[in-house]
């Protein structure tokens, strides 16, 4: 049934209006205010949309928003989905299937991530270059694979280097500080013991979080352009390890909000 609840779910936003996106959005923790200044033509929320999932998250808001930002179509979730909210890895990546079957040709990801590199600080941001899947599954891992593409996707460059190359030239030009590393993602939701720290950083990741890796695979799989940044909201030095404080991750990543906000609408101008 994956298939025909899919296609249903692109003909009943279809006949919303929602025609021809260009770009995909999907907005991570404490950083949905790029909202504001778009022009938005729809907006729906996902319990209303056929066999969407919820989002059950708090501080994700649960909308799909269709309109204009920067001269673009954009199609943009206002809160996604996670393996730790009790969903699997096709309705966590739900939502990258549809904008595909509606039209867009690039995908631009932002999300909250811990700081395993030691270098990089609370409030910077990070252009993933490459990741590590520690959710223990992949988004392709079903039967019927082949009837949405080839089921073997090469990962050799899950994200997009033209248009990290156009990021990090904005980033330079904005005067903002934008590392680039490799993100490991982890199932959560509790946070990482300081072995798991340890461990981390021995495998090569600079930062760690709960998402985007779905996303991503399934992208790529899709041949949609991809980038995607993490505002780091916490360190993860696991020889000076405090407890983490959710409502300061959260005000972390809004105050970090602007610098990504310029960094996204700068970059569609460019696509």
């Amino acid at each position: 049934m994956k298939k025909q609840h899919l296609q249903e779910t692109i003909d009943f936003l279809k006949s919303l209006g929602i025609h021809s996106p260009e770009i995909g959005i999907v907005l991570g923790t404490g950083l949905g205010k790029i909202v504001n200044d778009i022009h938005i033509e729809h907006e729906i929320a996902y319990a209303d949309i056929p066999y969407f999932p919820k989002a059950t998250v708090e501080f994700h808001s649960g909308k799909l928003i269709y309109g204009t930002l920067e001269g673009k179509k954009v199609l943009v979730m206002a809160g996604r989905f996670h393996l730790y909210e009790g969903y699997n890895l096709w309705e966590v990546t739900y939502g990258i299937r549809t904008m595909h079957g509606l039209g867009i040709q690039k995908l631009l990801v932002s999300n909250a991530a811990g700081a395993i590199n030691l270098k990089y600080k609370k409030g910077d941001l990070m252009l993933l270059d490459d990741h590590i899947n520690l959710q223990g599954s992949s988004p392709l891992a079903f039967a019927n694979i082949g009837e949405f593409g080839t089921q073997f996707t090469d990962m050799l460059a899950p994200y997009s280097k033209k248009i990290n190359t156009k990021l990090k030239a904005i980033a330079a030009d904005n005067n903002i500080t934008l590392h680039e590393g490799v993100y490991a993602s982890v199932v959560g939701p509790q946070l990482e013991t300081r072995a798991e720290y340890r461990m981390l950083k021995i495998l090569g990741a600079d930062a760690v979080g709960m998402s985007t890796v779905p996303e991503i695979i399934v992208a790529n799989h899709l041949s949609i352009e991809t980038i995607a940044v993490s505002v780091l909201t916490d360190e993860c030095d696991p020889d000076n390890l405090h407890p983490v404080n959710i409502e300061e991750i959260i005000a972390i990543a809004g105050k970090a909000e602007p610098k990504m906000i310029t960094l996204f609408k700068e970059l569609i101008k460019q696509l």
